[in-house]
């Protein structure tokens, strides 16, 4: 009698999550945004409200070197962080 369970045909596939898992950086590329994000929120009693911007230039930096995946900065929530589009307004004053 065997006592190895045996779960039949059925194998499990590990396969990585579909976000929150990232490279390691490794060599240290976007390290000055990390320590300028981590001294922000250490500055800030850690409100991560108060440190948007260098939490937006950190992942910018991150998605610039392949740390990531690039993902539109609308999608990870920094549509108000985000350059307005020039309006109609702007194009047509010319000198």
């Amino acid at each position: 009698m065997s006592t190895a369970m045996n779960f039949g045909s059925k194998s499990f596939k590990p396969r990585p999550p579909d976000k929150g898992s990232f490279p390691l950086d490794h060599f240290g590329e976007c390290k000055a945004f990390k320590e300028t994000f981590m001294k922000c929120l250490k500055d800030n009693s850690f409100d991560n409200s108060k440190c948007r911007l260098q939490s937006k230039e950190y992942l910018e930096c991150r998605m610039d070197n392949q740390l990531m995946t690039k993902e539109p900065l609308e999608k990870l929530g920094f549509r108000d962080l985000m350059d307005p589009p020039p309006s109609q307004a702007d194009k047509d004053t010319k000198p």
